[in-house]
């Protein structure tokens, strides 16, 4: 997401700091989480900024309301920061703008939806009675804390799209493009490989077991019988790699 471009929601601007994560994760995260952790090791890594709290739980009688990712402090200055890490797909057909067009996988969800979530619903639980005596308890009180949000997304367009204007989003997202069973014929030459949901996450790379066009037919076929959207690599005869659901 491009700084304040979207819904007037505020982007974490800092510098990437190319580092190797070298913490223990648990296997059994699920991916939310397992980003979480990638990111709060990103931000330890910066001097500008100190995490005061993470996954703060809000509640009300025993309910829960909701929960804060994180406060931080960057130059000195509290923030309240929401992180988000997601994967959309572009179709046409879904809504009249560029931001309505990025539906998930597995059409269950949307970017705009996300966005509509942020602003009503997740930022103003800081601004909530149940939330004051938390800030009070760290030292803090909601007039001296701005909000922002780490917004980061892999997008697939269709295949062989060659123009997309993202006019409000990074196009530095776009990661691969998206095909249906039947394109999924031309590309019998070529090898392919379905990772785990937490290598979702990852620059695909040759250091794996290669299916052939047969077995990986098959094999995705059990996500796609169960109306779940893989994500995919292929490897083209010219050793090229590319991603794809």
């Amino acid at each position: 997401m491009e700084k304040n471009a979207v819904y007037n929601l505020n982007q974490l601007d800092i510098e990437v700091q190319h580092t190797k994560f070298n913490l223990e994760i648990n296997d059994n995260l699920r991916l939310g989480k397992y980003i979480e952790r990638f990111v709060s090791f990103e931000l330890k890594q910066n001097s500008s900024i100190e995490i005061i709290s993470e996954n703060i739980q809000i509640q009300k009688e025993k309910i829960t309301l909701g929960e804060l990712d994180c406060i931080i402090l960057k130059d000195k200055e509290p923030i309240h920061l929401e992180v988000i890490y997601k994967f959309y797909l572009y179709d046409v057909n879904v809504g009249e703008t560029n931001i309505e067009h990025f539906i998930g996988p597995n059409r269950k969800d949307s970017l705009i939806q996300k966005l509509k979530k942020l602003k009503e619903k997740q930022l103003p639980l800081l601004y909530s009675n149940e939330c004051k005596d938390y800030l009070e308890s760290i030292y803090l009180s909601v007039e001296k804390i701005t909000q922002q949000v780490y917004f980061k997304a892999q997008l697939f367009v269709p295949l062989f799209l060659e123009r997309i204007q993202l006019t409000k989003l990074n196009t530095n997202c776009i990661a691969g493009f998206y095909i249906n069973k039947k394109e999924l014929e031309q590309f019998k030459d070529c090898k392919f490989y379905i990772p785990n949901k937490k290598d979702w996450l990852i620059i695909p790379h040759q250091n794996i077991t290669w299916l052939n066009y047969d077995q990986f037919k098959i094999d995705s076929n059990h996500y796609l019988v169960r109306n779940f959207s893989p994500m995919c690599w292929f490897k083209l005869p010219n050793g090229e790699i590319k991603k794809f659901f």
